[in-house]
């Protein structure tokens, strides 16, 4: 093991043998292993946004495996999504890349206050050989504490057997608008509830340079936080996050053409930080293409291509 992932995985101390074998097993793993970057192939969108939407750009998409295939092909971290599709690929693709167990999901078909349904367990992590669950919260939500209380309870369940947890956390709800859901005042606070609720990886959006809270702006005002390039965005989102003693990751967002998500990625290494999570932008690519653009942002990653 090198120095950068035993750096890593002594900011979590507290955690038992197995859960930090898992972290290490998630840091070690693909292209990237080794280097304490990530890129992890997420397909939740089935189930979140609907089968047509997801998967019609590419319709090999609506295999299961393809996506195991796709995450293996191009050299992934680790590969995350819900119980079912993990299900159908996880014996034939045994041993072969790290995979996390989203536990909870929702539906596009309903317009009520986000709160997603728990879909999955521990247990069922366990059985499938992951190395780690993985959970959203919506801060903003109005059922916002129910979430939090989900995740304390399956993040210890989750630990206590060994696994990582991973906590995807996405301000949402009649709290906020639109914009504020990726002003940097709410995305670094997002991030830092996440490392709050005990979460050793947190994904994030990316985010804007609009302050949406009116206490949050006097402080950034008065400490004059720099947040004027995305760079200095994603690095002030890390040190929300433990003073970037939390492994601290980025979606990829809706899709967008390559160039605008290169140079994301760049910002995001710039900032420090610690990767990308990209779905969309992958899958809905064909194979080849989607192989050659992921392996081009492990690249910037890993300091071999600017």
């Amino acid at each position: 093991m090198n120095e950068r992932v035993r750096e890593i995985l002594g900011w979590y101390a507290s955690d038992n043998p197995g859960t930090r074998t898992n972290l290490a097993r998630l840091l070690n793993h693909g292209r990237l292993g080794g280097t304490g970057r990530l890129v992890i192939l997420p397909v939740d969108q089935g189930f979140e946004h609907g089968p047509a939407r997801s998967f019609a750009p590419n319709p090999a998409g609506y295999d299961p495996r393809y996506h195991f295939e796709l995450a293996l092909g191009a050299g992934c971290n680790a590969y995350a999504a819900p119980l079912g599709f993990l299900e159908a690929g996880a014996a034939e693709f045994a041993g072969e890349i790290p995979l996390i167990l989203k536990l909870n999901n929702s539906d596009s078909l309903s317009t009520a206050e986000p709160c997603p349904a728990v879909t999955g367990s521990v247990d069922d992590a366990l059985r499938l050989g992951c190395v780690a669950i993985g959970f959203t919260i919506y801060p903003g939500s109005n059922l916002r504490n129910t979430m939090y209380e989900e995740i304390r309870a399956l993040g210890e369940e989750a630990k206590r057997k060994g696994l990582a947890v991973v906590v995807w956390s996405y301000p949402r709800g009649s709290a906020l608008s639109k914009e504020g859901e990726t002003a940097i005042d709410v995305v670094s606070y997002a991030a830092q509830i996440a490392c709050q609720l005990s979460a050793h990886v947190v994904k994030v959006k990316l985010p804007s340079a609009h302050i949406d809270q009116a206490a949050a702006k006097k402080a950034y005002e008065k400490e004059r936080i720099p947040i004027a390039t995305l760079a200095e965005r994603v690095r002030h989102v890390v040190q929300s996050s433990f003073n970037g003693r939390r492994i601290v990751i980025f979606s990829g967002g809706e899709a967008k053409d390559t160039a605008s998500i290169l140079d994301e990625v760049r910002a995001i290494r710039d900032g420090g930080g610690f990767g990308s999570i990209i779905g969309r932008n992958s899958f809905q690519r064909p194979r080849k293409e989607a192989i050659e653009f992921l392996q081009t942002v492990m690249d910037i990653y890993a300091g071999k291509s600017k």
